[in-house]
C-alpha cells in the first residue's frame, strides 16, 4: 500500500506531501489544478520514461518519492531479493530524480540502493497498477484478454507451463532443422571434404616446419660459403703460427712474472684464463659447425619440394600450418556428421515427439481451466453491468481453437459484448466507446480484485462521459474494489468523490510569481464544501451543502459502503455536520 507520496519541482508542483490511506482515496479539484500531474509523478516513480520537461521552471531537478507498506508479500520479497534490495520493517521507499539539463541522466533508488529504470519499473509494476482512458484501451488487446481470463481461472501456472513446453518444442525442432541443414550441406560437399581431408592428411604437416625448412634451405644453398667462413675462423684462432690462441699462450709467462712482483694484480690472471678458455671453446664450436656443413644437392632439392608443397597447401587452407591442420580437422568432423546424422536425427526426432506430447498435455490442462472459467467470468462480469449503467449489457468470453498450439495455448481468447438491446455480441473494439470500455474494465477489476496481487490501483478519470446514477454506481464499484486493494482515483464526479474513504483536494496557488499546485486533506465541513462544489451548485448555499451531505451519507449506508481493513474511522463519515478543521499539508515538507 502507498502510504505517502512526496513530490518536489515536478511540472507546476513546488513541493507537496500526499498522505494516502487504505481503501478508496479520491483526488478532486478544479480542471487544470494539477490532479493528473500527480498521477504523472507517480508514473515516473514506478518507472515510466523520464524527461527533463517535467522539471519545474527554475529548479535543478524534479524529485518524486513514495513510501510503501509491503508487509510479507512473498512474491514481491522474492523479486526484491533477486535484485539485492533489502526490506526493513515491511517498508519500501522508491525515489526518482530527473535533472533539468537535457543531457543529464535520471536516477532511481529503492530503499537507498541505486537501481536502473528497468528494475524500478519491475518493482513499480508489482506495487502499483495505473488505469485510465489509455489503459482501458488495452482491453482491446487479445493478449490482455487472455491474461485476464488466466488470472481469473488461477491458470497462470498452466499458462507458464505451456510457454515453457512450447519453448522446449521450438528448441527441439530447431535442433532437428539445424542438423538436417548441416547434413545436407555435408552431403553436397562430401567429395570436396574428402579431398581436403586426404590432401592435408597425406601432407603430414607439422606445426612450425615452415621456418625449419626455410632455415635448412638457406644453409644448403650457401654450404660452400659457410664452410669457407668457418675455415677462416679456425685458421685465425688456431690454424697457424700467428693464430690467436698461440699468441695468447705467450702472454702467460710475463703475466706470471708480473704477479710475483705485484700480487695485487692476481685478478688479471683470472681474466686471462677466462679469455683463453672462451677462445678455445669458440675454436671447438667453429670446427664442429664446419663438419656439419656440406654441400648436398639432393637434400636441397628435397627441401625445396617440401617447401613448394607447403606453399600450395597453405595458400589454399589458411596461410599457416596451424590453419591448414584446423581445416583438415573441420573437414573430417563434417564428414563424420554424415556417418552419425541418421542416429542423431532419430534421437532428436524422439525428443521432438516427446516435446509435442508435453506441449499437448500442458495445453490441454490450460484449455480445461479456461473452458471451466470462461462462462463463470462472463456471468460475474455481466452481473456487474447493471451497477455500472450498462443495464442491457451482455458479456461473453469466446475461446477459438488455434490451427496449431502456440506459446499461449491451443485457443485464442476474445471478449465480446452486446451493450444495447437487440444487438449481437461483438468484439469490444467494434462496439464499446471509451467510457463504456472504462466501465467494462472496472467490472473486470471488481471481479479480479480478489486474485490481483498488485496492492495499489490508480484510476485516472475513468469516469469520463458518465454522470448521475451511473457515476454513483461506478463509485460504489470502486469502493467494492477498495475492500481488496488500495484504490486511488482522480475524479470530477461528486458521486465518486463522496464514496471515498480518504478525500484530497488539489488547488492552484502561486509561489514567487510562478503557478504552483497544493493539496488539502478534506474532512468534515471542508469535504461537504468540496462535494457541493462538484455538484455544480453554490458551495456556500444550504441547499448545495444539504445535497452534499446526502451524497456522503449514501456512501456510508449504501450497498457500496465496502468495509476497508485499516481505514481510519474519520474517513467514512463526511456527512457529519460538525467536523475538525481540515489538515493542510504544508508545501515546504520534504518531497
Amino acid at each position: 500500500m502507498l502510504t505517502e507520496l512526496r513530490i518536489r519541482n515536478f511540472a507546476i508542483i513546488d513541493a507537496v506531501v500526499l498522505p494516502l490511506a487504505p481503501g478508496l482515496n479520491v483526488l478532486s479539484g478544479e480542471t487544470g489544478a494539477g490532479k493528473s500531474i500527480i498521477v504523472g509523478a507517480l508514473g515516473l516513480l514506478i518507472g515510466e520514461r523520464a524527461n527533463a520537461d517535467v522539471v519545474r521552471p527554475g529548479a535543478e531537478r524534479a524529485v518524486v518519492e513514495g513510501t510503501f507498506e509491503v508487509g510479507d508479500a512473498p512474491e514481491l520479497r522474492a523479486l526484491l531479493d533477486e535484485r539485492g534490495i533489502d526490506v526493513e520493517d515491511g517498508v519500501l521507499v522508491l525515489k526518482r530524480e530527473v535533472p533539468a539539463s537535457a543531457g543529464g541522466r535520471a536516477r532511481a533508488w529503492i530503499n537507498g540502493t541505486a537501481v536502473t529504470a528497468s528494475v524500478l519499473s519491475d518493482i513499480g509494476r508489482a506495487l502499483v497498477n495505473v488505469h485510465g482512458q489509455h489503459e482501458a484501451q488495452s482491453l482491446l488487446d487479445p493478449e490482455a484478454q487472455r491474461r485476464i481470463l488466466d488470472a481469473f481461472a488461477g491458470a497462470q501456472g498452466q499458462s507458464a507451463a505451456v510457454a515453457r513446453a512450447h519453448g522446449a518444442l521450438t528448441a527441439a525442432q530447431a535442433a532437428v532443422a539445424d542438423l538436417v541443414t548441416r547434413r545436407n550441406t555435408a552431403q553436397k560437399r562430401a567429395d570436396y571434404l574428402q579431398h581436403v581431408a586426404r590432401e592435408i592428411a597425406d601432407a603430414k604437416l607439422v606445426e612450425g616446419e615452415e621456418q625449419q625448412l626455410e632455415d635448412e634451405a638457406r644453409r644448403l644453398t650457401h654450404a660452400e660459403e659457410l664452410r669457407a667462413l668457418a675455415g677462416e675462423l679456425s685458421a685465425v684462432l688456431e690454424g697457424n703460427d700467428g693464430a690467436v690462441l698461440g699468441q695468447l699462450g705467450h702472454l702467460q709467462k710475463p703475466l706470471a712474472s708480473l704477479q710475483r712482483i705485484d700480487p695485487s694484480v692476481a685478478r688479471l690472471q683470472e681474466v686471462y684464463d677466462a679469455a683463453y678458455y672462451a677462445l678455445e671453446e669458440l675454436a671447438r664450436e667453429v670446427a664442429a659447425y664446419s663438419e656439419t656443413v656440406e654441400r648436398d644437392p639432393a637434400r636441397l632439392e628435397e627441401v625445396e619440394r617440401r617447401r613448394d608443397l607447403l606453399f600450395r597447401l597453405l595458400k589454399k587452407y589458411g596461410g599457416t600450418v596451424a590453419a591448414a591442420l584446423e581445416t583438415g580437422r573441420d573437414a573430417r568432423a563434417e564428414l563424420a556428421l554424415l556417418e552419425s546424422a541418421e542416429l542423431d536425427l532419430r534421437e532428436l526426432t524422439v525428443a521432438v515427439t516427446a516435446a509435442e506430447a508435453a506441449l499437448q498435455e500442458a495445453a490441454a490442462a490450460l484449455t480445461k481451466a479456461r473452458q471451466k472459467s470462461a462462462a463463470r467470468l462472463a456471468k460475474e462480469v455481466e452481473a456487474q453491468f447493471p451497477g455500472l449503467g450498462l443495464d442491457a449489457g451482455h458479456f461473453h468470453v469466446v475461446l477459438t481453437p488455434r490451427a496449431t498450439i502456440g506459446a499461449v495455448g491451443a485457443e485464442d481468447v476474445e471478449f465480446r459484448v452486446a451493450l444495447n438491446v437487440g444487438h449481437d455480441a461483438r468484439a469490444l473494439a467494434r462496439v464499446a466507446s471509451g467510457g463504456e470500455l472504462a466501465r467494462v474494465m472496472l467490472a473486470l477489476k471488481t471481479i479480479l480484485a480478489g486474485v490481483d496481487r498488485v496492492p495499489t490501483l490508480i484510476f485516472d478519470e475513468v469516469d469520463a462521459g458518465i454522470g448521475g446514477r451511473v457515476g454513483q454506481q461506478v463509485g460504489d464499484a470502486m469502493r467494492r474494489v477498495a475492500s481488496h486493494h488500495q484504490v486511488f482515483a482522480i475524479t470530477h464526479l461528486p458521486q465518486i468523490a463522496s464514496r471515498a474513504h480518504h478525500h484530497i483536494r488539489v488547488h492552484k496557488g502561486a509561489k514567487d510569481g510562478v503557478t504552483t499546485a497544493d493539496i488539502e486533506v478534506l474532512e468534515g465541513e471542508t469535504r461537504v464544501e468540496e462535494i457541493a462544489r462538484m455538484l455544480g451548485g453554490d458551495a456556500d448555499s444550504a441547499t448545495s451543502r444539504a445535497h452534499a451531505r446526502e451524497q456522503l451519507a449514501s456512501a456510508v449506508s449504501g450497498a457500496g459502503s465496502g468495509a476497508v481493513r485499516g481505514a481510519g474511522s474519520g474517513a467514512e463519515s463526511g456527512a457529519a455536520s460538525a467536523r475538525p478543521a481540515p489538515r493542510r499539508v504544508p508545501r515546504g515538507r520534504g518531497a
